[in-house]
């Protein structure tokens, strides 16, 4: 079971959380993080364009969080996406508005509340009688439980159900409620669903606080209406939608809870997000003649009804070819009575559905009137409709699944792979299935034709995919794939009324046909499991609702046209965006249970909570004008309007450029005031968000402002990510795995939370926070505060003066870095950010500090970095950042009004070549003494080691010639020339063939350095781009470089002396002792040769 570790040491931990109070305490005192929009007067007489140059500003939001409980890291790390651009973008010198709202529409707070009533009653008042209660529950569960296992033929499945049930973690709500942290003797509070409202918010906000949030809570708020100002939002958003025909009323297929009496929306579910309606063709086969154990099961329990075995198809143009009738012989199924006439047989889950679907009388009622396990149902004979044979048998199949459709299954060998291999099983092994053989006499019908398979799709394709039994799953699968899809795009008809017809065509006709005829009926069912909050599994219902008319042509193309235009940071959210418009239809807005607002024309229905939540973006703008302070709009804002004042005319007006109504509600400015603001921030910059709201809230988001919105207000960006994982692992509470936010500031710190979440990822793969990583950044934040302190008090004794070359690799580096990061947080790549802003920074800095050790590092130089330090990582860890500007360097202002550093004069990426050289040069100039020690070591043990150079003791005095050549080898200079008469510029491509067609004509292709010489050329085409790598010459002076680098070598490698010669010198001594030929060969520009000498001192 995975864990969360514990904390060994806190005295550093605890040491940066009282640093990090102290600075919240003081942006809250000073209120750093309100924003307003800039006076009528400051931007009177503006364009667009200058009023974007003089007063920048910057919009971030994510979906706000509902509050049935405490924020998770999950949460935190959404909200970190919004948090660290909102804290670069102030760098920048915009006015950055962040704010944050709690959603509490819908059922889940409403659900909640009912099982606490509920246990309550159980078990008293603070469910002080549990254990005893629970006990007593227990003891007769087992008893049913040992009940079926004795009846159950299957010991061993009856087993894992029980094992099963054991270990779905905290069962009551209560239960829940207290792993949250609240105590036992108020849970009894939340019996009301108001409580929770006035309960999770504050909660929030503190935890928000402690992480550092730069949120403007002024404009936070309640949905529903709870708050009477956001209900008044809600009422003008669903109106006019209504008013331009994008609400509409009618009958429909919708997933429902019968447990709730209403539709089940995405996030009224427990289970099943993103599932919708899966409709079939019911197709009614009437029982001729029951088979013994069947009829002796039903005996007269029907009554005067004919029963009908039912199957769910989606392929009724197939109907023509069926030969048999297939059930599960493991599932049961019961007989029910639709009406006095009628009853069929299916599966309690089929008869469920079909119980809210019209097809049924009464509506919802569920009458089974006997059980039969499938066994017995096999030999039974019924009618086929449609059908060239009209009568056929009721035969066993392996795959037929209880979960999906009706439990019955119609068999059309001729174009179902699954079919036809079945029937060849029963075929084979009648005596192992328990069938008469004539059962399965019917041979397959030709029922449609295709180009590629002919008139027997499914026998072509059973014996192209080698299919052997019906076991064989996976390929049954692809044959079915294929067998669908080709008759479906390219199949004729050979039987029935729409014969010589497409398939396409014909299915819809065919189908109408058999509903018309009374052999058939729409059925419909979710497309996979659904579970409630109230933990109902939930139904397809038909029914009269009002809903969305998303997909409708018109608004979907002006939904793609918003899209198009939109930011959405990688492909593969856009893609997901334009997958979703691809199918997204009607949608459910409005149910009758759970909290929301009322819908306005029809009081008896709410706003469910995917559709109170599309535009509220807006609201942020003008809420702490109509509610300041104030989550439920009990205290009203500084304008003094009142709630009833803000009308659908007023709204209209704010955000749409509406008339002004009259007569009016409310003094025009005041509406004036509340349009100022939304007109400078909206529309919002960005929205960052899980990716898995994209085909629901986010998506909706979009065609509700190109329902409601003038174009230039459209979303500019929304950008996604993917889950976080805890260590690795999926966060659980059930296995420990899991973290609150306010779990993880209190045992980190809220920096080093800050900087792992950084650290987890970006992209839309799941992301990961790594606890360790969190536990070494308080050890790295708390060591770089102790040293940025001590360089600045001890800065007199730091070096001043005229720079040294190291200083200008130094300079060049960090002003480098500072662009590298600047970009990162442009393009809301936070991890790359922090490597680069953070880890990078102090990686130059420990190699400054390592190569000026003989002459110390500059005070200016230090002074900035730290100062630069301070800054780059802002926008991540922000007390850390703080601390450093405030109390360190003494600036009066906060580092949340500073500005993003500049450096002062361009980067030169020759020394910044140079810098990565001398680190390059310096290790691999100890790899080498670490080679030779190896090969000496080798030799003593009596191994042959292929070497000229002498014994080298690196226990005694020693140096180091470095050679350095100015020319590649020829031979490399005719491989890289191939490769680059080989390269197609427009392809990017090297044709290998021609490669070693050159090769062969230059000789060299029996050359065993060439081959892996031209790999590794590739990789390196691959890694800097081919015209980089075409060109071979180094942009500055090894020797030179290598001349600044000779006091820091000898000094970090104990060396009595080093010197640097060219080549050509080192050549004009290959006869002398320490000049080795092989080595000195070894030398290319770039890649400078190393010999080791012994020396006498």
């Amino acid at each position: 079971m995975a864990q969360t570790i514990e904390l060994a040491q806190t005295a550093k931990r605890d040491y940066l959380k009282s640093l990090e109070k102290k600075h919240q305490d003081r942006w809250q005192k000073e209120k750093v993080f309100e924003v307003n929009a800039p006076s009528p007067e400051e931007l009177a007489g503006l364009s667009k364009v200058e009023l974007k140059e003089k007063h920048p500003k910057w919009f971030g939001n994510f979906p706000y969080p509902y509050m049935n409980g405490s924020l998770h890291l999950g949460h935190a790390f959404t909200i970190s996406k919004i948090e660290f651009a909102a804290g670069y973008q102030r760098m920048l010198g915009k006015r950055v508005l962040f704010p944050h709202g709690f959603h509490v529409t819908g059922m889940p707070i409403k659900a909640s509340s009912d099982k606490i009533i509920r246990e309550m009653e159980l078990f008293g008042q603070d469910f002080e009688n549990y254990e005893e209660v629970q006990a007593r529950i227990e003891a007769e569960a087992e008893k049913e439980r040992e009940k079926e296992e004795a009846a159950s033929q299957d010991k061993a499945k009856a087993k894992k159900g029980k094992l099963v049930a054991k270990s779905t973690g905290l069962t009551y709500q209560f239960q829940i409620m207290e792993s949250i942290g609240v105590p036992r003797s108020e849970i009894k509070k939340f019996a009301n669903p108001l409580h929770w409202l006035t309960y999770f918010p504050p909660i929030a906000i503190n935890d928000n606080n402690a992480f550092g949030s730069r949120i403007d809570w002024r404009r936070s708020f309640l949905t529903t209406d709870a708050n009477p100002y956001y209900d008044a939002f809600v009422r003008w958003q669903v109106n006019k939608l209504y008013r331009l025909g994008k609400i509409k009323f009618g009958e429909r297929y919708t997933i429902y809870s019968p447990k709730d009496g209403q539709p089940c929306m995405d996030h009224d579910r427990q289970d099943g997000e993103g599932i919708g309606p899966q409709e079939y063709t019911g197709v009614k086969m009437e029982v001729t003649q029951w088979s013994p154990e069947a009829e002796a099961l039903i005996s007269n329990k029907a009554g005067n009804r004919k029963v009908y075995l039912v199957a769910a198809t989606l392929r009724p143009e197939t109907m023509y070819g069926q030969t048999n009738c297939f059930v599960g012989t493991g599932i049961k199924y019961g007989v029910f009575a639709v009406n006095d006439q009628e009853a069929y047989v299916c599966t309690l889950r089929a008869a469920r559905n079909m119980a809210f679907q019209g097809t049924v009388t009464p509506r919802g009622n569920i009458e089974q009137l006997a059980e039969l396990p499938g066994s017995a149902i096999v030999g039974s004979k019924i009618k086929a409709p449609f059908a060239v044979n009209p009568e056929v048998y009721v035969l066993p199949m392996d795959n037929v699944l209880a979960t999906k459709g009706t439990g019955v299954v119609t068999s059309v060998p001729s174009d179902s792979p699954d079919d036809y291999q079945t029937l060849m099983d029963l075929r084979k092994k009648p005596e192992f299935y328990k069938i008469d053989p004539s059962w399965a006499a019917i041979d397959p019908v030709p029922v449609l034709s295709t180009p590629t398979y002919g008139e027997m799709t499914a026998p072509a394709l059973v014996k192209q995919l080698k299919i052997q039994s019906q076991k064989d799953t996976k390929q049954l699968a692809e044959a079915k794939e294929i067998a669908y899809k080709e008759g479906f795009y390219n199949g004729t008809m050979l039987v029935g009324e729409y014969k010589g017809e497409p398939v396409q065509d014909a299915k819809t006709k065919v189908r109408d046909s058999m509903i018309k005829a009374g052999l058939a009926f729409a059925y419909a069912e979710p497309e996979g499991f659904v579970l409630s909050r109230s933990a109902d599994e939930c139904v397809v219902a038909l029914m009269d609702q009002w809903y969305l008319d998303y997909g409708e042509p018109e608004w979907r193309k002006q939904t793609e046209g918003l899209l198009a235009k939109m930011n959405t940071y990688t492909p593969e959210t856009r893609h997901n965006f334009q997958k979703t418009l691809d199918w997204l239809n009607q949608w459910a807005c409005a149910r009758t249970y759970g909290l929301g607002s009322k819908l306005p024309w029809d009081p008896h229905f709410l706003v469910e909570s995917l559709s109170d939540s599309t535009i509220y973006m807006s609201y942020y703008t003008v809420a702490q004008l109509l509610h300041e302070n104030s989550l439920d709009g009990s205290k009203p804002g500084p304008l003094g309007i009142t709630a009833d004042q803000m009308t659908d005319e007023v709204w209209e007006y704010i955000f749409c450029n509406g008339p002004w109504p009259s007569p009016a509600p409310l003094p025009k400015e005041k509406a004036d005031a509340l349009k100022h603001e939304y007109e400078y921030f909206y529309p919002f910059d960005i929205r960052s968000s899980a990716k898995d709201l994209v085909p629901n809230h986010l998506t909706f988001a979009l065609y509700n402002h190109a329902a409601l919105f003038p174009e230039d207000k459209w979303p500019l960006s929304m950008r996604t990510n993917g889950h976080l994982m805890l260590n690795g692992k999926k966060m659980s509470k059930s296995t420990g795995n899991s973290l609150t936010l306010r779990e993880a500031i209190e045992k980190f710190g809220a920096d080093a939370t800050r900087l792992s979440l950084a650290d987890a990822g970006d992209g839309l793969e799941d992301a990961n926070f790594e606890e360790k990583t969190a536990n070494a950044n308080i050890l790295r934040v708390h060591t770089l505060l102790g040293w940025c302190e001590d360089m600045v008090k001890d800065q007199a004794n730091l070096r001043t003066g005229p720079r040294n070359y190291h200083d200008t690799v130094f300079e060049n580096e960090v002003n480098d870095l500072i662009n590298i990061t600047h970009s990162h947080y442009e393009a809301t790549n936070y991890k790359d950010a922090l490597k680069y802003g953070f880890y990078e920074l102090q990686s130059a800095r420990d190699w400054y500090r390592e190569v000026t050790g003989d002459v110390g590092m500059h005070r200016d130089l230090i002074l900035s970095w730290i100062r630069t330090a301070a800054l780059l990582i802002t926008p991540i860890a922000p007390h850390f950042a703080e601390q450093i500007w405030c109390d360190i360097l003494s600036e009066p202002q906060s580092i949340q009004h500073a500005l993003w550093p500049t450096p002062s004069t361009p980067v030169d990426p020759t020394i910044i070549e140079a810098g990565l050289y001398m680190r390059g040069t310096i290790k691999t100039i100890r790899d080498a003494e670490t080679n030779l020690l190896r090969m000496l070591q080798k030799a003593a043990k009596g191994k042959k080691v292929n070497t000229d150079s002498a014994p080298f003791d690196p226990k005694k005095p020693k140096s180091v010639r470095i050679y350095v050549a100015k020319e590649f080898p020829e031979w490399q200079n005719t491989a890289v020339q191939t490769v680059k008469d080989s390269y197609d510029e427009k392809e990017d491509k090297v044709d290998d063939a021609k490669v070693r067609q050159l090769l062969v004509e230059n000789g060299l292709i029996k050359d065993k350095r060439v081959m892996p010489f031209i790999q590794a050329f590739k990789k390196r085409m691959t890694q800097y781009g081919a015209q980089t790598a075409f060109r071979r010459t180094l942009p500055f002076s090894e020797s030179v470089v290598l001349q600044e680098l000779l006091p820091y070598l000898k000094k970090s490698l104990n060396l009595v002396d080093a010197e640097v010669l060219s080549v050509e010198e080192a050549k004009k001594h290959e006869d002398e002792p320490g000049f080795t030929k092989s080595i000195i060969d070894t030398s290319e520009p770039g890649a400078p040769a190393f010999e080791y000498r012994n020396v006498t001192v």
